[in-house]
């Protein structure tokens, strides 16, 4: 790797390229986009030997003022943690102090320069995106990273999140992929294909390599069977007789084309000395093209300065600095066409030349590749080498080190533990299909009781991915973990619980079956050892035995929790579950807190993945809040992750919010583009979820009778819980303003069984609310004032304003209308001031029905702020640093600052202070 201010090849690229008029002009159209400041990447892809390599070198070559850095991804390198990002990152590591501190410890961490926690890859990539655009305040940056398909996953994953993430930075990435390679590796990044050159194009590219004359039917042949390939056409001649040069009478077939390409670099290869060759062989076998290295393994094989020079003058390999090949297939050649035990011997060298301390991950790698047999010190070796990866987020690399040491591994019972692990780490990386290959050699070695409850344990959770919603191996492995780990066992019917839930009615194992099980899993003869077991074995009798027998328990789980059960190493992998839970059981205090100590902690972590589904619990409390703009940025913060990491998941808080505010026209929309995605992904939750949000939507317009529908929909499965109660309350509504009231009464009567096992302000205010609507003369009147001063008790307002709001209609049906003005008013204040468009509407014309007129508020002078915008300038105003916002946000902190200075020019305002203010005088901060 190297950083340059124009070329960073080892060979200069021409000032155009034969035939590539368009690729070439896009190319430097996006070195213009950069050199003025803005940001653009691109994959350009094809064949080998279509010109990739040279397209990168032009880009070098033309992007004079810019700062260029390399990265060439290496075949034997593709386990390394982190490597191909390291040679992205080296010369950058100096601006490594002026990146948010998060963002430095995870970088720091995955290039073992610090200890710490393992960083999620994505938080790992925000620093990569953070240097970069530090870098890009001195000068434009150009990245240049080839051979993508041969980058390692950790490094491929950070720069898709970066590609992704640029934004108001100068800088430019231009990827180089080979065709027929994982074509996924970096979505949403726009591509370049490119195709064999025309032959026109090919005949002067054929010309300019040759040096005699070369008969007409066998320059058509060439060009014809190369297909325009580049390479292929600067590498048959070599070799050729001279008859076939002369007449083409001695032609033989070229083959399959990369196969002629190589064919023609082992034609270079054999002349040369053994000892180049071997030299060869040492440089294909370390992709770190460190000079150094390379030159003290060849030492060790007798190999010395001078048997570079065949090498050098064919121009096959330079070895002026950094060592590089001629071309990524000139490597492969030479490592594909030495013999096994030259191979063997070159990387016994290389590991032999690694100093241990300094980078024991390529050390063991080499001697894993230089083992001929079963090795239990290498197999050891690597298995101490792999923690190390672990610990730096290499979760990949990990799993490639244990898969080896298995295969080394000469002791059966050993191999089978070792596989296991293997197995867990490959599924974890992502890999399920290499996992089951590895579960099946554990299994074959007839691994004793715990490890083979292990091996099943993986196995189910590997079931759980491909098959999204079986929990009947989450079920089985639980119970046969039961004798052996209790708190395993327990955290299985725990995730067969969770997934569950998510699949709703789509899982092939119902929640029923999960919960009875889970129930079976208590030994009454044990005590339940702490809150998050109570809080599972409550939740299981709520769906076994209905919320009588199961919600006290839940509730007395939660509140039993405490900051040292919170801060416990177990505590993250329950925090989702139990925050989900308490939503269930009308904890709105339990939830509010565990969905913002979820959040922090994921976002603090890095845990994308738990922060999205963090981020939807956090929208939920704020909706009934009365908080919509806090649930809208919650809802957009989710949105972001999935853009920046490609997560897939169903829109629930775009959904949600859009209900609230009475979006008709969005709520359609998000359902009909997201149900196919969920229902294919078996998430029946989302099913649940389209109808609690229509019937809050059509209750809010005032058309009960699609409301009731919808309501019904949403409710139809108790045992999907929190949604599906909360369908339960729209329905009577519903029900009750469509004139079908005996269509509430089931609904009802399980609200009300659920206030008397919760106790909760908010259970029992929404439930005496409903069996208001259901009621008349005092024994409704005394329901809606329970409801009001239940409601009144927590920081609720959507609820207690629904209440005022039915109370208000009641009263003016019983002609009190001065009374129902007073509860009116209440309700169409918050409605109005949260941006309950529809709920507001629908009290005004109640409030018009009583005699009392109220206008609708103007909109004033509205400002036009774009959605990230209004993002970044909420967050500025509640105190927020440029950093912090930048890791939120998932930009770097340039970004921030330039969007901020745009706000401040659409509001008028000289500085953050003034942001508040500046945004309540706003009537709405519109999203373009």
């Amino acid at each position: 790797m190297s950083a340059a201010d124009s070329t960073t090849s080892a060979w200069a690229a021409p000032r155009t390229l034969i035939g590539r008029d368009r690729e070439c002009a896009r190319l430097s159209e996006l070195v213009t986009h950069v050199r003025g400041g803005g940001s653009r990447s691109v994959v350009v892809s094809g064949e080998a030997g279509i010109g990739k390599t040279a397209l990168l070198d032009f880009v070098a070559h033309h992007a004079n003022g810019c700062t260029v850095v390399r990265v060439d991804g290496v075949e034997s390198e593709m386990e390394l943690a982190y490597a191909g990002l390291h040679q992205l990152c080296a010369p950058l590591l100096d601006l490594l102090d002026l990146i948010p501190e998060p963002q430095r410890d995870a970088i720091g961490t995955a290039f073992g320069l610090t200890g710490g926690r393992a960083p999620d890859p994505f938080l790992v990539g925000l620093a990569v995106l953070s240097l970069l655009s530090e870098a890009s305040s001195a000068r434009p940056v150009i990245c240049l990273v080839d051979d993508v398909q041969w980058l390692d996953e950790t490094t491929k994953a950070a720069l898709a999140f970066v590609a992704r993430r640029l934004r108001e930075d100068a800088v430019g990435i231009v990827f180089g992929e080979r065709d027929g390679d994982d074509d996924t590796a970096l979505p949403g990044v726009p591509r370049l294909v490119v195709e064999g050159l025309p032959d026109v194009s090919a005949r002067a590219l054929l010309a300019s390599t040759l040096t005699g004359p070369l008969d007409e039917r066998v320059r058509e042949r060439i060009v014809a069977e190369t297909r325009g390939n580049p390479l292929a056409l600067l590498q048959v001649p070599f070799g050729l007789k001279s008859d076939e040069v002369a007449g083409g009478f001695g032609l033989s077939g070229l083959g399959a084309l990369t196969g002629r390409i190589e064919q023609s670099f082992r034609r270079r290869l054999a002349p040369m000395p053994a000892a180049t060759r071997r030299l060869l062989v040492v440089a294909a076998a370390e992709p770190g093209q460190d000079a150094v290295l390379i030159w003290r393994a060849a030492a060790r094989l007798g190999v010395g300065p001078d048997d570079a020079e065949p090498a050098s003058a064919d121009g096959f390999a330079s070895f002026a600095g950094l060592v590089r090949f001629c071309h990524p297939l000139a490597r492969s050649t030479v490592y594909k066409a030495a013999p096994p035990d030259e191979r063997r011997a070159a990387h016994q060298a290389l590991a032999d030349a690694t100093d241990p301390a300094v980078d024991p991950e390529r050390r063991a790698w080499h001697r894993a590749q230089a083992a001929s047999g079963l090795d239990e010190e290498v197999a050891a070796e690597l298995e101490r080498t792999a923690m190390l990866a672990q610990a730096r987020g290499g979760c990949p690399a990990s799993a490639a080190f244990l898969e080896r040491a298995a295969e080394l591994t000469p002791d059966p019972a050993l191999r089978a533990e070792r596989a296991v692990a293997a197995a867990t780490a490959k599924y974890e990386a992502g890999a399920p299909e290499r996992a089951l290959r590895l579960l099946a050699i554990a299994e074959a070695g007839t691994p004793d009781e715990p490890l083979g409850a292990q091996a099943q344990l993986v196995r189910a959770r590997i079931m759980s991915r491909l098959r999204p919603g079986d929990g009947a191996p989450l079920l089985a492995a639980a119970a046969r973990l039961e004798p052996i780990d209790h708190a395993l066992a327990r955290e299985t019917y725990r995730d067969a619980f969770y997934a569950s839930h998510i699949a709703g009615r789509l899982a092939e194992h119902r929640m029923e079956a999960v919960a009875a099980a889970t129930r079976r899993s208590s030994r009454s003869a044990d005590p339940i050892e702490n809150p998050f077991d109570r809080i599972l074995q409550g939740v299981a009798a709520v769906v076994a035995e209905g919320y009588r027998a199961g919600a006290p328990m839940v509730l007395d789980g939660l509140a039993s929790l405490s900051p040292t059960d919170l801060a416990s190493a177990q505590a993250p992998r329950w925090l989702p579950f139990t925050c989900l839970v308490s939503f269930a059981v009308w904890d709105d205090d339990s939830a509010r807190k565990l969905s913002t100590l979820t959040i922090d902690y994921a976002r603090g972590n890095g845990v994308l993945s738990m922060l999205h589904t963090a981020l939807m619990l956090g929208a939920g409390c704020r909706l009934f809040e009365g908080d919509i703009a806090g649930a809208e940025a919650l809802s957009d913060e989710c949105e972001l992750i999935g853009e920046a990491t490609t997560i897939p998941k169903p829109p629930y808080g775009v959904l949600m919010v859009a209900a609230w505010k009475g979006r008709e026209v969005d709520v359609e929309r998000v359902i009909a583009e997201a149900t196919p995605f969920a229902v294919e992904r078996g998430e029946g939750q989302w099913l649940t979820a389209t109808g609690w949000a229509e019937a809050v939507l059509y209750n809010g317009l005032g058309r009960y009778d699609r409301a009731l529908e919808a309501a019904a929909r949403g409710g139809e499965h108790a045992s999907e819980l929190a949604l599906a109660n909360w369908a339960l309350v729209e329905l009577v509504e519903a029900a009750v303003r469509s004139g079908q009231p005996e269509r509430a009464i089931d609904a009802n009567r399980r609200l009300s069984e659920m206030a008397e096992a919760c106790g909760t302000d908010w259970i029992v205010g929404v439930a005496a609310r409903s069996r208001a609507l259901l009621a008349d003369g005092d024994p409704a009147e005394s329901d809606y004032r329970l409801a009001i001063d239940r409601l009144a008790r927590t920081p609720l307002r959507s609820e207690l304003a629904r209440a005022r709001l039915l109370y208000g209609e009641w009263l003016r049906r019983e002609r009190r209308r001065v009374d129902a003005r007073e509860q009116l008013r209440a309700a169409h204040d918050v409605f109005d001031e949260i941006g309950a468009d529809a709920f507001a509407e629908r009290t005004r014309r109640e409030l018009a029905a009583t005699g009392e007129t109220v206008h609708r508020r103007a909109p004033g002078a509205q400002v036009e702020l774009t959605r990230q915008e209004a993002q970044i300038a909420r967050l500025a105003s509640e105190g927020q640093t440029n950093p912090e916002i930048a890791t939120q946000l998932f930009v770097s902190p340039r970004t921030v600052e330039w969007h901020l200075r745009k706000v401040f020019g659409k509001l008028d305002i000289a500085s953050r202070r003034e942001l508040g203010e500046a945004l309540k005088k706003a009537d709405a901060v519109a999203a373009v």
